[in-house]
């Protein structure tokens, strides 16, 4: 019972009840993303929603991004474009995106989305009543992820295993210590008043993980935030394949451990080493006991994620090495100030 009551905490509740119905901005950085953008674009265009902007920031293309962006606005007036300028000495592509579209946002309510994000039904307005019910400033969720190919089935679930296991996610909201941070860029929605008022992505241009940063710093200052998990009314394929998936986590993997590489790798070893351990010095029983806790934490992490229990638990093995592999990668690009995310080197060109 308490599992059940803890996963029904860990969603947005189903019924939207508004105490009024503010303007909102939907703001989306767009990079090359033509296999995605028209299917956001035309979900948006079908929300029930009243006063209501779609801005779509297109970040120098090369594909057919701009013109399905334009089709898109010939077809609703919410929808307008920016194309952007050259990127600003010392910004990441992502972050001046973002801050680009802010400025041009005039809604009460600043929804930041990417491009490969898929959104249904009244998520949007479900979302903006969790924010007025809470009275909450920074609003993120993480979208159910889809999975296809094998490469993604053994990389894509790392994210909520390390979410899930290692942070309550209803202390997001109710402790003040910023320890208990985590958030989704793929879905941010600020009350736009405060946004404004500190311009986060801006304090944080060169930061590869701003989501995370801006809701730690959001706690530092006492401003009420949450994140949930998304269902199937908002969903994400983040990756497609293997090779994408490890490039992307290894801009994360440090920040998902406060930013410390000595706890990164800590947590590294330890999960390795510890079953050869228990087994040589406390015997069988107590090694089956901890696999049988591996086991349930896995039940537990992707029933919460909504994704398969039983393909996960049989893949344990081979998401572990994937795991330490992107460890050791990110150590090595780290070392080498080289990571290609979007055709950009963000650890090289600020």
């Amino acid at each position: 019972m308490a599992f059940v009551n803890y996963l029904s905490f860990a969603y947005l509740p189903k019924k939207a009840q508004l105490t009024s119905e503010p303007s909102v901005s939907i703001l989306i950085p767009a990079r090359n993303e033509e296999e995605n953008i028209g299917t956001l674009l035309e979900q948006l265009s079908t929300l029930e929603y009243n006063n209501l902007e779609i801005i779509v920031y297109n970040d120098h293309s090369s594909d057919k991004t701009e013109s399905i962006i334009k089709h898109w606005a010939t077809l609703n007036p919410n929808i307008k474009l920016i194309n952007g300028n050259n990127l600003p000495k010392g910004w990441l592509g992502k972050n001046n995106a973002c801050h680009q579209l802010a400025k041009s946002a005039t809604g009460d309510i600043l929804l930041f989305l990417d491009a490969d994000v898929s959104v249904q039904k009244d998520v949007i307005k479900r979302s903006i009543s969790y924010l007025q019910k809470h009275e909450l400033h920074l609003l993120s969720i993480f979208p159910k992820q889809i999975v296809k190919s094998f490469g993604e089935k053994v990389s894509v679930p790392l994210m909520n295993w390390v979410l899930l296991s290692l942070l309550p996610i209803y202390l997001i909201r109710k402790s003040k210590n910023k320890m208990f941070s985590a958030a989704n860029g793929q879905f941010m929605m600020f009350k736009a008043a405060t946004y404004k008022s500190i311009w986060p992505h801006e304090k944080y241009k060169s930061h590869k993980v701003e989501d995370i940063a801006i809701i730690r710093l959001f706690k530092q200052k006492g401003i009420t935030s949450d994140t949930r998990l998304g269902d199937n009314d908002i969903s994400c394929r983040m990756y497609v394949g293997l090779d994408e998936a490890v490039e992307g986590f290894i801009k994360n993997i440090f920040q998902f451990f406060g930013n410390s590489i000595l706890i990164t790798i800590a947590f590294g070893i330890l999960t390795t080493i510890a079953p050869f351990v228990i087994y040589m010095y406390m015997g069988l029983w107590w090694f089956i006991g901890y696999i049988l806790g591996i086991i349930c934490i896995r039940f537990f992490v992707m029933l919460a994620s909504q994704q398969s229990v039983v393909q996960n638990i049989l893949l344990v093995l081979p998401q572990h090495i994937i795991f330490l592999f992107i460890i050791i990668k990110g150590l090595i690009n780290n070392k080498q100030k080289k990571l290609i995310w979007k055709d950009r080197n963000i650890l090289q060109d600020l």
